[in-house]
């Protein structure tokens, strides 16, 4: 398995490491001559969604990275990540990649100081997960034929899918525990 990371900004390297532990090979994506490489899935880490948005389409990487999500690609984002997949983000006129059925409130846990962890069961995982939220969004509302909600804290959805699309409004590369990459690899695969 061989993983495109989107190394633009965030916590990118953290999810390197997390699948190095389980064995996937990983690529930084930066510009368009990375993004050309053979891949079998894309993680999209967290940061800011604004900048992260911008720098996709100043470096042309934008409509080809969203083509390939529309025709399949396995993706999996985390917090901004899960922003820029939501085809509606509440109070947002700008263009996101958009290719979730979810509805999103973004920074919906405050500023720095609204940062926190705790742990909550995530389905198809096993057990609870430790959770890191920083500046987090959480998904106000999944819609369509396809997209389930897989987790909540404190009453909103904080982990969704859609097919081969996975978000979490936390950090799992954060913590050591590896389920949720691990799962993210098998829902690649096509199990």
């Amino acid at each position: 398995m061989r993983v495109a990371v989107l190394a633009l900004q965030g916590a990118f390297i953290e999810h390197e490491r997390r699948l190095a532990e389980l064995g996937a090979e990983t690529f930084e994506v930066r510009q368009p001559a990375d993004w050309e490489q053979a891949k079998d899935a894309l993680i999209i880490p967290g940061g800011e969604s604004t900048t992260q948005t911008k720098l996709l389409h100043d470096l042309c990487l934008f409509e080809p990275i969203r083509q390939a999500i529309a025709n399949g690609l396995p993706v999996f984002g985390t917090c901004a990540g899960l922003i820029l997949l939501a085809k509606h983000v509440e109070d947002e006129s700008r263009e996101y990649i958009a290719t979730m059925d979810i509805s999103v409130c973004r920074n919906a846990y405050g500023r720095q100081l609204g940062s926190f962890h705790t742990v909550a069961p995530v389905a198809g995982v096993g057990g609870d997960i430790p959770m890191t939220f920083i500046r987090a969004p959480y998904i106000k509302e999944v819609y369509g034929a396809t997209a389930t909600a897989l987790a909540t804290v404190d009453g909103h959805i904080v982990a969704a899918r859609q097919g081969r699309q996975l978000v979490t409004a936390f950090h799992p590369e954060l913590d050591p525990d590896t389920r949720l990459h691990n799962y993210f690899l098998r829902l690649a695969q096509g199990e």
